[in-house]
């Protein structure tokens, strides 16, 4: 892998910040922190992708699905039901 050099300006706060870190984090000096930084925000970004696709699959599965036959009264009330009844099983299992 080849190295290039980048120049960035900081405050005198966010200049004070980093060196802070490098000596608590043991850094060996600001450019490995700063690195380390990328390599972390570029797995977020990753993972942030993957998130995004898997919520888009999701989605058109849920608009290529076909449409429930019941009612939204029906389909309440046996939501209803299961609800009561694990209700129920709670209540009975601690009475026991």
């Amino acid at each position: 892998m080849s190295t290039t050099t980048l120049h960035i300006s900081l405050s005198d706060e966010l200049k004070a910040f980093v060196e802070s870190r490098v000596q608590a984090g043991g850094y060996e000096d600001a450019s490995a922190y700063v690195r380390e930084l990328l390599r972390r925000d570029e797995e977020s970004a990753a993972e942030e992708q993957a998130a995004e696709e898997r919520l888009k699959a999701l989605i058109q599965e849920g608009l290529d699905s076909p449409m429930d036959p019941r009612s939204w009264e029906a389909h309440r009330a046996e939501l209803q039901a299961r609800l009561d009844a694990a209700y129920e099983n709670k209540a009975e299992s601690l009475r026991r």
